[in-house]
């Protein structure tokens, strides 16, 4: 099972303030568990949203509206793609990181977790286990 583990953005990873030695150092060593526990896919911290844009579509037409934007705590700020046993798995590895250090006073942070669609799900009839074959992977593995 694939699970995205999503860090919410916070005024300070907003603004741009780079974390502390001891938050980057701890952080780190957690992905390096996450590393050697063979359950990291992928990983990245995203810029600012001031660096961003959103597009909005409707039938008539395609929007563009660059950052900033209000909400910092609506806004993702890095993210680690899991591959996990059971979603349980991906809760405990979530409790386990050391957020905590990434979090001024009065500040809060969370992290949103949610498995991803398996792509054989979307397909039409057929090609999940096609695409498997090109693939080398058994049906229904993604």
């Amino acid at each position: 099972m694939k699970v995205m583990m999503m860090v919410k953005a916070t005024q300070q990873t907003e603004a741009g303030q780079k974390p502390t030695q001891e938050a980057l150092a701890a952080m780190h060593e957690f992905n390096e568990e996450l590393r050697k526990a063979g359950v990291l896919l992928d990983l990245a911290g995203l810029t600012p949203m001031s660096r961003g844009a959103r597009v909005q579509y409707t039938k008539a037409q395609c929007k563009v509206i660059d950052g900033p934007f209000a909400e910092a705590k609506e806004l993702i700020a890095g993210y680690s793609l899991l591959e996990v046993k059971t979603f349980a798995e991906a809760i405990e590895w979530a409790r386990r990181a050391p957020f905590s250090l990434l979090v001024q006073d009065g500040e809060e942070m969370e992290v949103e977790l949610r498995p991803l669609f398996d792509p054989s799900e979307f397909d039409v009839p057929g090609e999940a286990e096609e695409r498997a074959k090109r693939l080398g992977e058994k049906p229904g593995s993604a």
